[in-house]
C-alpha cells in the first residue's frame, strides 16, 4: 500500500511572505500555443554564480556534461474535462482530479448549485450518466457506468490551464503531452518536458547524458493561488508518485561518479526530495501521496539542477525555483525573462537553472 501524504504543513520559515514572490508580467507574454516545433523554445540558463545566459533550447546539450542524469516525470495527461448537466438542465463541468478505481474518480463540478449526492450528471452530450455519491472535502466522488478512464479518453476534453484562453483541440491532444508520457493519472502536464523530442533525447544519449524517469500525477491543485499571506500557514496539495528502485540506484551511481541530478520539471522535483524523504526499503519503489511544500531555506537531497518553464506570480512553483536558486537570483532572472520578452507558463520558454550549492 502507498505510504500516507506528509503531514499537510511542513517546517515552512515564518518569515516568508506571500508577497515577496510576486512579480509584474504583462498579459501578452503568456504563451497561447506552443512553439511550431517542440525544440523550438528559448532557454534562459541562470548558472550556479547567478549569471544569465540567454540562449535556445537547443543549446541544452551544451551545457550538460557525460555522465550527468535527467530524471523525467512520465505521467501521462487525461482527458480530464466533461461537459454536461443536471437532470434539472442546470449546466455542469467536471474535472476529475483523480480516478481512485476503475469507475471512480474524484472530481471538481461547476454547476450553479452544488450537487447533493445521488445527483446524475448527463455528460458529453448525453453519451453517458454518472452520479455524483459523496464528497470528499472539496472535491466530488463520482460513480461512472464503465470504465472511467476509458469514458474520458472517448469523450473528455485536454485540461488547459485556466490562463490558456482557447478551447482545446487536436493539437493541444497532441502537444499538451510529452513525447514519453507513460503513466495515465495527470490532469496537467509536467510542461519543462514538452521541450523534449526525439532528436534532442538522441543528441544527450550520444553525449553520455543518462535518463531516468520518475511518475508524479499532476493535479489541478498546481493552479490553485496561495491564499495565505504567511507561508507557513499555507496547506499544500497532495499529488501521487512513485520513485522506481532502479531510478534511485541511477541517482546512486551518478552521485558515486560526481555527475550531477538535473530534474526535468518541478514535479519531477517534487517526487525526488519526496522519494528522499520517505526512504523505501530495498528493492522497492518509494511512493504515496506528497504534500511537499519546498520553499526558500529548503535542504535538496536529490536534486543539482532543474529544466523548468517559468511560473505564475505567487505560486508554489516560483517558490521551489527560489528555493533551489535563491531568492534574488529568480527575482533578477524573471525581471530579465520580461525585460527580454520570453514567453511565459505551460506553453512558454524554458530555463535551466544550476544550483550554487553544486559544483
Amino acid at each position: 500500500m502507498p505510504a500516507p501524504a506528509e503531514p499537510a504543513r511542513l517546517s515552512v520559515n515564518p518569515d516568508l511572505q506571500l508577497s515577496q514572490f510576486d512579480y509584474e508580467l504583462p498579459p501578452e507574454l503568456i504563451a497561447q500555443a506552443p512553439a511550431a516545433q517542440r525544440g523550438g523554445s528559448r532557454l534562459l540558463h541562470l548558472d550556479r554564480d547567478g549569471g544569465l545566459h540567454d540562449r535556445l533550447f537547443t543549446d541544452l546539450p551544451a551545457l550538460l556534461r557525460a555522465g550527468d542524469l535527467l530524471v523525467f516525470n512520465d505521467t501521462r495527461v487525461i482527458k480530464a474535462r466533461l461537459l454536461g448537466h443536471k437532470e434539472s438542465g442546470g449546466r455542469v463541468e467536471v474535472l476529475v482530479e483523480r480516478i481512485v478505481a476503475p469507475r471512480t474518480a474524484l472530481a471538481h463540478i461547476k454547476a450553479s448549485k452544488s450537487p447533493r449526492r445521488g445527483t446524475r450528471l448527463h455528460l458529453a452530450g448525453d453519451a453517458f450518466q454518472a452520479t455524483v455519491t459523496g464528497r470528499e472535502d472539496e472535491l466530488f466522488v463520482v460513480e461512472f457506468p464503465d470504465d472511467a478512464l476509458a469514458l474520458l479518453d472517448a469523450h473528455g476534453s485536454t485540461p488547459l490551464p485556466p490562463y490558456i484562453a482557447h478551447a482545446a483541440g487536436p493539437e493541444d491532444d497532441a502537444r499538451y503531452q510529452t513525447v514519453y508520457a507513460r503513466e495515465p493519472g495527470a490532469v496537467a502536464a509536467p510542461t519543462a518536458g514538452l521541450h523534449f523530442d526525439d532528436g534532442m533525447f538522441a543528441a544527450l544519449a550520444a553525449q553520455g547524458v543518462e535518463s531516468a524517469f520518475v511518475t508524479l500525477h499532476v493535479g489541478a491543485g498546481t493552479f490553485q493561488p496561495v491564499r495565505v499571506e504567511q507561508l507557513s500557514e499555507h496547506v499544500m496539495h497532495a499529488e501521487r508518485f512513485q520513485v522506481a528502485p532502479e531510478t534511485l540506484d541511477r541517482i546512486r551511481q551518478t552521485r558515486e561518479r560526481g555527475g550531477r541530478v538535473i530534474a526535468v520539471g518541478t514535479t519531477s522535483v517534487r517526487a525526488l526530495e519526496s522519494a528522499a524523504a520517505r526512504p523505501a526499503s530495498a528493492g522497492a519503489s518509494a511512493q504515496g501521496d506528497t504534500r511537499l511544500f519546498i520553499t526558500p531555506g529548503y535542504r535538496f537531497a536529490l536534486v543539482d539542477a532543474l529544466i523548468t518553464n517559468f511560473h505564475l506570480p505567487q505560486s508554489t512553483l516560483l517558490m521551489l525555483v527560489s528555493a533551489l536558486a535563491g531568492m534574488d537570483p529568480i527575482r533578477r532572472a524573471y525581471a530579465h525573462a520580461v525585460q527580454s520578452r520570453y514567453r511565459f507558463f505551460s506553453y512558454g520558454d524554458a530555463m535551466f537553472i544550476e544550483s550554487p550549492n553544486h559544483p
